[in-house]
């Protein structure tokens, strides 16, 4: 799973709720790189946690900074 590829790299995960949307914001230390998803507050913290680090391999391994 992307938690497992994403383990031992340091991840900020800010989230900034708007009315009944949250922005959800991600970003690898090493590389810098940054994504940012919206999900709605009903989805809870976990599963937009979830998504975010999802997005964030997605990006690194399209950059090809991790496999």
């Amino acid at each position: 799973m992307d938690e497992k590829i994403l383990q031992g790299r340091e991840v900020i995960i800010e989230f900034f709720p708007f009315g009944g949307i949250v922005k959800v914001s991600a970003m690898d230390v090493q590389s810098l790189t940054e994504i940012s998803i919206q999900g709605p507050v009903s989805a809870g913290e976990k599963i937009l946690k979830r998504n975010a680090m999802k997005r964030l391999a997605y990006v690194l391994r399209k950059k090809g900074l991790i496999s």
